[in-house]
């Protein structure tokens, strides 16, 4: 398992559309991928269902932990996290 704290840049944070993208994003791999606030661990939540991404409700400047496993997992978690440090492009 692999796993990267990061902190949610963009405006919206993780809402609408850069929800989507992530998701999208996340999707595209095989490894089982969560994310969940910092502090937070027990509500770790499946980061390829919108809907439980929705659920956390991250905010600009929440720190969440991203994480897989499995195949693909070193690769996943580092685009994952590039993406929203990146600020979904906003």
């Amino acid at each position: 398992m692999v796993k990267r704290t990061t902190v949610i840049k963009n405006k919206t944070g993780l809402h609408a559309r850069p929800a989507s993208d992530f998701v999208q994003a996340a999707s595209k791999f095989k490894s089982n991928i969560s994310i969940c606030r910092v502090g937070e661990e027990d509500d770790e939540v499946n980061a390829k269902s919108i809907i439980f991404l929705l659920s956390l409700g991250l905010c600009q400047g929440d720190e969440a932990v991203v994480s897989a496993s499995g195949e693909d997992e070193q690769e996943a978690v580092d685009y994952l996290v590039e993406l929203i440090e990146s600020g979904f492009g906003e």
